[in-house]
């Protein structure tokens, strides 16, 4: 699975755990709805500046965005 499809589930993750619509998450980060569709569907990838905002709207870290998003492509690693 290419990092752009794991960010769009990632994202959809955060978003429903947090009880968000995509208007709504649009309208909190400043995106469209349909902005938010395709990045949750892979069709686009976010620029730094749409993760940090993304990330601000859902009052996460991006840190903890990217983190999700290694771990499910298996490319984190653990500190020691």
């Amino acid at each position: 699975m290419t990092p752009s499809k794991v960010f769009g589930q990632i994202l959809k993750e955060f978003r429903i755990e947090r009880g968000l619509s995509q208007e709504r998450l649009g309208f909190e980060s400043g995106y469209h709805r349909t902005y938010i569709s395709l990045l949750e569907r892979g069709r686009k990838s976010p620029s730094l500046n749409t993760i940090f905002k993304l990330a601000e709207a859902l009052n996460i870290t991006p840190s903890a965005m990217i983190l999700r998003v290694e771990e499910e492509l298996g490319t984190s690693k653990k500190s020691n």
